[in-house]
C-alpha cells in the first residue's frame, strides 16, 4: 500500500503541482489547505499513517512556522518538507529551528521534491524501525554506568542522584527540555530499593487539562460525561514504585491543591469515588520551569513547591557541557549504525565534530540524539560529515549571517589581512616572560579565576589573529554568537582593543 504524504498548501495550483509529484514518485498524497486541518488531519484516525508533511510556510490563519511549533508541542514527530517562495536563509533558519526536516523553494521541481521526500521516508521509516526495536524495553531499569557523559559538570549530578537513591524522600529535577532528566530518575529507581517496583511515568504538560485530575488520581465509571469505565490513575498504578511527574510546573492549580494532599497524606480521591484510596510511592517530579518564580507570580502554590523540593537536582544543559558532545555522539552513532541496513557508519569526521561542539543545542541531548540518528540514516559513506547535518550547518551559517560584521569585511579585505600572528602578539611570544601570557597563578600565589583566565584567553585570540572574529571563534572552539554573548559578558570591545594595539 501506498504510503501517505500530507500536502499543505492554501494555493490551489501549487497543491496540484505537489499532488503530481509525490503521484508520480509513487506515494499516496493527502491535500488540505490550511495549518488548522493539517493538524486535525495528522491527530486523525489516519495521523499515524502520514509518513511525510510538505508543507507551505506562508499561509493565512496557522502558518507552517506555527504548524511545526504545534507538531512539536504535541510530540508530532513525522518529518516535514517545507516550502516557501521565499528563498532567505531567514527563512530556512527559522524552518530548520522549528524542526523542519527539508527546505525547498517554489516551484520546486519534481525531482528536488521527490528526492526530499524519499530522503524523509527512508527516515521516517528507520524511526519506526527503531522504535518498533525496543519493544519492551522502554521501560527497563537503568544503572547510573548508563548515563553517557565525560562532563566534569555531570559528575555533581551522578553524584547527588546516587545520594537520592539511597532514601525515599521526594526530588525535584530541573534542567531544559531534553537534557536527560527522566533518564536520571529511572537511573536512582534502578538504584533504589524500589528497583523491582513500578516505575509510571506522566507528562502534566502534554495531558489536557480537564482530564489532569482523572489520569492522576483515577475515576469510578459513570462520574463524568464519557467515563464509561473505572481508571484506577496513575497514582493508584505505581503503588510500591516510583511515580516520575514531568513538567510538573504545567500543573492547573486546581489539581495542586490534590497533589499536596496525596503527597502528604500519602492517599488520592478517584473522581466520583466515595472514599480515599492508599497509595505508597516514591515521587520525582521534573520541570523545564523557574518553579520558585512560577511560586512568586502565583502561578504554583508554595507549599506543594517545598514538599516537591525536598532534594532538588539541576541537571545542566548540553552548551554547559560541551564535553560529552564526543561521547555522546558516538554512543548514538552505535545505537543508530545497527538500524541500518547496510550498517556502514564507523564514526564522525573532525570537522562535523567540532561543527556540532560550536552549536548551542536548544533541544539538547534529544535534539542531539535525532540529528546523529537522521545523519546515520542519510549517510553515503562510513563517516558522518557535515553534509549529513544540514539542519545544524543551517542554523550555524545562519548565526553568523545574523551577527553584526564586527571583522572588519571589505577593509580586511583590501589590506590583504589574513588570519595570523600579529605584531604585538609576536613580539610577546618572542619575549623573555612569554610562557607567562595566560599564567594559572596570581601575585599571592592563587590559582586564578576561570573567567579571568578565559577573558585574557579571549583577548589574545583577538589580538592574535588582528580582530577576525570568524577565526577567533574558530581557534577557540565556539560558535560566534556564543563568543559575541562572551565578549558583552566581559565588557571587551574589539574595535577598541585594535585602536589601543594600533596606538601602541
Amino acid at each position: 500500500m501506498p504510503r501517505l504524504v500530507l500536502v499543505v498548501d492554501d494555493d490551489p495550483v501549487q497543491r496540484r503541482l505537489v499532488e503530481a509529484a509525490i503521484s508520480k514518485a509513487g506515494y499516496r498524497p493527502v491535500c488540505v489547505e490550511g495549518g488548522e486541518a493539517a493538524l486535525a488531519a495528522l491527530e486523525g484516525p489516519r495521523g499515524g499513517a502520514v509518513a511525510v508533511v510538505v508543507l507551505d510556510l506562508m499561509m493565512p490563519g496557522i502558518d507552517g512556522l506555527e504548524v511545526l511549533s504545534r507538531m512539536r508541542a504535541r510530540g508530532i514527530g513525522t518529518p516535514v518538507i517545507v516550502q516557501t517562495a521565499r528563498g532567505s536563509i531567514d527563512t530556512a533558519v527559522q524552518a530548520m529551528r522549528a524542526g523542519a526536516f527539508d527546505f525547498v523553494v517554489k516551484p520546486a521541481s519534481p525531482e528536488r521534491l521527490q528526492a526530499a521526500v524519499a530522503k524523509a521516508m527512508k527516515v521516517e521509516a528507520m524511526g519506526a524501525a527503531r522504535r518498533g526495536g525496543k519493544g519492551g524495553s522502554e521501560g527497563a531499569r537503568l544503572a547510573f554506568g548508563d548515563l553517557v557523559t565525560a562532563s566534569p559538570a555531570m559528575e555533581r549530578v551522578v553524584r547527588l542522584a546516587r545520594k537520592a537513591a539511597s532514601s525515599s524522600i521526594p526530588i525535584l529535577i530541573e534542567g531544559e527540555s531534553g537534557v536527560g532528566k527522566e533518564v536520571i530518575a529511572r537511573a536512582i529507581q534502578g538504584l533504589g530499593e524500589r528497583r523491582d517496583k513500578p516505575f509510571v511515568t506522566v507528562n502534566c504538560g502534554a495531558i489536557p487539562h480537564n482530564l489532569v485530575e482523572s489520569i492522576l488520581f483515577g475515576h469510578e465509571k459513570g462520574s463524568f460525561t464519557g467515563a464509561t469505565d473505572r481508571h484506577v490513575g496513575k497514582f493508584v498504578e505505581a503503588n510500591g514504585g516510583t511515580l516520575f511527574l514531568d513538567e510538573v510546573g504545567d500543573l492547573p492549580p486546581d489539581v495542586q491543591v490534590k497533589l499536596l494532599r496525596a503527597v502528604q497524606e500519602g492517599e488520592v480521591d478517584p473522581v466520583g469515588a466515595r472514599a480515599t484510596v492508599k497509595v505508597d510511592i516514591r515521587l520525582i517530579s521534573a520541570t523545564h520551569r523557574d518553579l520558585l518564580q512560577r511560586v512568586k507570580d502565583g502561578l504554583f502554590r508554595e507549599d506543594l513547591y517545598y514538599r516537591l523540593n525536598v532534594f532538588p537536582i539541576h541537571v545542566p544543559p548540553l552548551r554547559e557541557r560541551r564535553d560529552d558532545i564526543a561521547t555522546l555522539v558516538r554512543h548514538f552513532i552505535a545505537r543508530a549504525a545497527p538500524a541500518q541496513a547496510r550498517g556502514g557508519v564507523a564514526g564522525i569526521a573532525p570537522g562535523a565534530l567540532a561543527m556540532l561542539r560550536a552549536y548551542d543545542w536548544p533541544g539538547n541531548i534529544r535534539q542531539l540524539e535525532n540529528a546523529v540518528f537522521r545523519a546515520v540514516v542519510l549517510a553515503e559513506g562510513d563517516m558522518l560529515t557535515e553534509e549529513e547535518f544540514p539542519q545544524i550547518r543551517a542554523q550555524v551559517e545562519g548565526i553568523d549571517l545574523d551577527e553584526p560584521d564586527r571583522d572588519g569585511g571589505a577593509e580586511d579585505a583590501a589590506d590583504g589581512a589574513e588570519p595570523g600572528l600579529a605584531p604585538v602578539a609576536a613580539a610577546r611570544m618572542a619575549a623573555a616572560d612569554a610562557p607567562g601570557i595566560l599564567r594559572a597563578l596570581d601575585e599571592r600565589g592563587d590559582v586564578r579565576a576561570l573567567a579571568e583566565v578565559e577573558g585574557e584567553m579571549i583577548r589574545l585570540a583577538i589580538e592574535h589573529y588582528n580582530g577576525q572574529m570568524s577565526e577567533v571563534a574558530r581557534r577557540l572552539g565556539i560558535g560566534r554568537s556564543t563568543l559575541y554573548r562572551k565578549l558583552k559578558e566581559m565588557g571587551i570591545d574589539p574595535e577598541r582593543q585594535r585602536v589601543e594595539r594600533l596606538a601602541s
